[in-house]
């Protein structure tokens, strides 16, 4: 009894109800047609609920979600396509798409009966005011009979995950750090001994230009030998993200963290473009041993969709890899919140002689509960007195503003 009343709608209960109670009263009173008309009311509901539970059918369900990685407040477009696999027509069913609840509502739709073989396809729309990786499915159906006296409900397992990339905001500076080839310095090119041209010798290939042919190593080898010119040095750039939960204040999309990340993803998009080479220091790159890696404009979006917050401890592990990353020349740029002077100290040190730091020191108090913050002011304080052009940054600051303030600041400045 428990099973059919799961399987009979509210329709098909109250036939069941009332075809009991005329079956009775035809019974009581001996009207014959009055209990035959109960018997009907209730035959209905059963035999229907047979139907349901009985009939089987296949289907094949693939997504196709387009863009696969969209950023923060995009639209993607997702292809829900069904196949019937089973040897007969699929009856008119209701689909429900259950979504993580950061994407929006979920979407439901009629779907029409679909013969054997053939694929019908459903189309609709999600976003995303979150970053992460989020789960479209699994599909849950409703199927009913056509009087609407009982369904079935079943759940097609499958799922597709879809990328939300941070916020990328495009930043300009009234002073650019530095060129995005060469060293540190000024030169763009390394200069060999021999002057520009490096006098490095190898053997002629197709396609080469004849103007570097080199005839003095040619007459002594035999063969044609051209020289090789050396490729300009590319400038290095440090990205940190500071993940410590005490450094931070507020939660969800509008939290000091969220912001940092954005911020982090702006930057790192915009020295790969100038022509920089970028290591991302992020908990995940650290534990991965990536963050020794120049990544991509892609690589690093794809780490910073699913960055998070990490147990203070994990800090030393950020500074230490940061401390090698930063020693071997480049600048560095840290967007980080203040919480403990003594680690911003550490921070502080990774701007080796001669180098720029950069640093962006959001104020986690006025984005949400930070009970652990100091004033964003005293660390951009120390950071300055280090070398670095250091400003602090709030909620209603634009990422694009605060990075045009950094790069115009001077070394010291009260900006």
């Amino acid at each position: 009894m428990r099973a059919l009343r799961k399987v009979l709608t509210t329709r098909g209960r109250a036939f069941v109800g009332a075809g009991v109670t005329l079956v009775l009263a035809g019974v009581f009173f001996g009207f014959p047609d009055l209990t035959r008309f109960g018997v009907l009311l209730i035959a209905l509901p059963l035999v229907s609920a047979a139907l349901v539970r009985t009939r089987r059918t296949r289907m094949r369900i693939e997504r196709h979600s387009s863009p696969e990685r969209v950023a923060v407040g995009q639209e993607a477009h997702v292809a829900l396509s069904f196949e019937n696999v089973s040897p007969g027509t699929t009856p008119l069913f209701l689909a429900e798409e259950r979504l993580d609840h950061t994407l929006g509502d979920r979407p439901r739709f009629v779907v029409g009966r679909i013969p054997p073989g053939r694929v019908r396809t459903i189309d609709y729309t999600v976003r995303s005011h979150l970053r992460g990786r989020h789960r479209l499915g699994p599909l849950g159906v409703q199927v009913q009979d056509p009087f609407g006296l009982a369904n079935r409900h079943a759940v097609l397992e499958g799922s597709s995950d879809l990328v939300i990339l941070p916020a990328v905001h495009a930043l300009g500076s009234s002073r650019h750090p530095s060129s995005g080839a060469g060293s540190e310095g000024e030169q763009a090119h390394l200069i060999a001994l021999h002057g520009e041209d490096d006098v490095t010798i190898r053997e002629y290939r197709d396609g080469d230009d004849l103007r570097r042919i080199h005839w003095p190593a040619t007459a002594r080898t035999g063969d044609l030998m051209v020289r090789q010119e050396d490729r300009p040095a590319q400038r290095r750039a440090v990205v940190v993200l500071d993940p410590r939960p005490t450094a931070h204040g507020g939660s969800g999309a509008g939290s000091s963290f969220e912001w940092a990340v954005s911020a982090v993803a702006s930057v790192a998009v915009h020295l790969v473009t100038a022509g920089y080479a970028v290591h991302l220091v992020t908990a995940e790159t650290v534990a991965s041993a990536r963050a020794a890696e120049t990544l991509g404009i892609d690589e690093m979006l794809d780490v910073l969709a699913l960055t998070g917050q990490h147990d203070d401890t994990g800090s030393d592990e950020i500074l230490r890899a940061s401390q090698a990353l930063a020693g071997a020349g480049g600048f560095v740029v840290a967007v980080l919140g203040p919480c403990d002077r003594e680690a911003t100290g550490r921070v502080a040190s990774l701007r080796q002689p001669g180098t720029t730091g950069l640093a962006l020191v959001v104020e986690a108090r006025e984005f949400g509960e930070a009970p652990d913050a100091d004033p964003a002011g005293e660390h951009v304080d120390l950071l300055r007195a280090a070398g670095w052009r250091a400003v602090r940054v709030g909620p209603h600051d634009a990422v694009a503003d605060a990075w045009s303030d950094l790069t115009a600041a001077t070394v010291g400045s009260t900006r």
